[in-house]
């Protein structure tokens, strides 16, 4: 619809092509009035005598140039409309008895002209008085200022408001060029003097009557602007209107938990649409990912918070039954020892909590901050005190986390080293692209084939019975996502494993001092 409406917006063409036709009218009629001015100025010279008075000196051109063409100049949008031509008016003194023969001798060229070009002449003595034309002849128009000016020596043109004897069609009113009607005065200089005047006038064409005269060509190109709309219409169907349609739907279908909704969409429209729809489904499916992320971990810290529960609730029941009883029966070392299961697993609680609390914070990291690999692991030997440190490479190359983050990292790496037996760690470093790639190596037992797949699952543990809560891999692999690093275990072929390796990726700071 905005497309077919375009034409109409664009009615002010009107006012380009009513001034063209303007244009036009005024130049057909100053090549006609440049004719007749010629032939009026042979006619006085070969047949008008010397005798007879001229009008005033013309104005000598500035410059002796070759050519003196007369430019139309008249303009609908910045020309004033002039009103009605004036009236002509009775002549003071009658016309110069050669003149008056010089005006019968044109006159049926006037009207032959007149009748081939639909345009009005008249001819005027160096006084302002016709002496040739259908009306008015011996009447004076020096009353009419475009006239006042050719008696001068200049030429002169105007447009005049046109009154019709007939009513225009209501579609008419859309067009100014209807009631206009263009007048040209060219002056007849003969000897340096103004010896008469051409006033010629016409009405310009039609606007409307313009488009009828070329309605095929307006017809095909009608035709061209509805299939142009049509196929605009089809293309904002396929890249915009379908592709959106199709989200919508993908929206509320996710919405409702349909988790077939994530597929790719069949049409994806523009580029743009492109990258929006696939942003979008990347979205829906990472808030899926959390969600049963969230729903499994749920799961998993009920399952941890349960056992230490049951144990303490059956111990603190024995504990009451018994002394709610008779006669005792538990003995002191069986209430010790319901005693210390209970403070076992409430300090297993307090663990996981505290775990827990480490892993929230490790998710909602500040990701901010630059240090080095040589700052972080600095501190290791004074908290690790049963670890022997190696560390080697490129330790000093700047990394994107803060010196806080790094040492939370490599602190649970060498702590969970430590918890399995390892006597040493070694940390070393290179750069890989546009990150550090850090191998923590340590000396202990290694993993087992059997848990490789397992050990960054939260809550999984070796050691359990010695307080082990299974949350330290997982607290390091949230913090070094939130940095848009990575951990991996490093592959080990040997049977037995030879220690355990984790390969860490973090990302090289910009402020990288080598690529300055």
């Amino acid at each position: 619809m905005t497309a077919l409406a375009l034409p109409l917006a664009g009615l002010f063409f009107f006012r380009i092509y009513e001034n063209q036709l303007i244009h036009q009218t005024e130049s057909e009629l100053i090549g006609q009035s440049a004719v007749l001015a010629m032939v009026m100025r042979r006619e006085i010279e070969a047949g008008v005598s010397t005798a007879v008075p001229l009008g005033v000196e013309a104005p000598t051109p500035a410059a002796a140039e070759p050519y003196e063409p007369i430019m139309p100049t008249l303009d609908l949008t910045r020309d004033e409309l002039l009103g009605r031509r004036p009236e002509s008016q009775p002549s003071p003194a009658p016309a110069d008895p050669a003149f008056v023969a010089l005006g019968a001798r044109l006159a049926p060229d006037l009207a032959e002209t007149q009748r081939m070009t639909l345009a009005g002449f008249r001819l005027l003595d160096p006084n302002g008085v016709v002496i040739a034309g259908r009306e008015e002849v011996g009447r004076s128009l020096a009353n009419i200022e475009e006239v006042t000016e050719a008696l001068r020596g200049r030429f002169r043109s105007v447009m005049r408001l046109r009154v019709s004897k007939h009513e225009a069609p209501p579609l008419y009113s859309l067009s100014r060029g209807t009631g206009v009607r263009v007048f040209t005065a060219t002056p007849v200089v003969v000897r340096g003097r103004v010896a008469g005047v051409v006033y010629a006038s016409r009405t310009p064409s039609n606007v409307f009557k313009s488009f009828y005269d070329e309605r095929g060509k307006v017809a095909a190109a009608g035709s061209t602007i509805i299939g142009l709309a049509l196929l605009i219409g089809f293309v904002f169907q396929r890249t915009i209107t379908q592709p959106i349609n199709e989200l919508r739907r993908r929206t509320a279908a996710i919405a409702r938990g349909d988790r077939t909704a994530l597929r790719s969409p069949a049409h994806y429209g523009t580029a743009e649409f492109a990258q929006l729809s696939q942003s979008f489904l990347d979205m829906a499916a990472a808030l899926q990912n959390r969600s049963d992320f969230i729903a499994t971990f749920a799961a998993h810290v009920s399952h941890e918070l349960k056992s230490p529960l049951t144990a303490i609730q059956g111990a603190a029941e024995l504990l009451r039954d018994d002394l709610e009883a008779q006669e005792r029966k538990m003995s002191d070392a069986d209430r010790r020892r319901f005693l210390d299961h209970i403070v076992a697993d409430t300090g297993r609680l307090t663990a996981i909590v505290r775990r827990l609390r480490e892993l929230a914070r490790a998710e909602g990291a500040a990701t901010g901050g630059v240090t080095t690999l040589a700052a972080a692991v600095a501190d290791l030997g004074c908290a690790f005190p049963a670890l022997r440190i190696h560390s080697w490479g490129d330790l000093t190359v700047p990394i994107r986390m803060s010196v806080e983050n790094a040492r939370v990292v490599f602190a649970h790496l060498a702590d969970n080293a430590a918890n399995h037996g390892a006597t040493s760690l070694t940390v070393s470093a290179r750069l890989q692209g546009e990150a550090v790639c850090v191998t923590v190596q340590d000396d202990g037992p290694g993993v087992s084939c059997a848990n490789r797949a397992k050990i960054f699952y939260s809550f999984f543990t070796t050691r359990r019975e010695s307080g082990g809560t299974g949350m330290g891999l997982a607290i390091v692999r949230a913090m070094l996502h939130a940095h848009g690093g990575s951990i991996d275990l490093a592959a080990d072929g040997a049977d037995p494993p030879r220690g355990a390796a984790f390969v860490v990726m973090i990302p090289e700071a910009e402020c990288n001092p080598r690529s300055a």
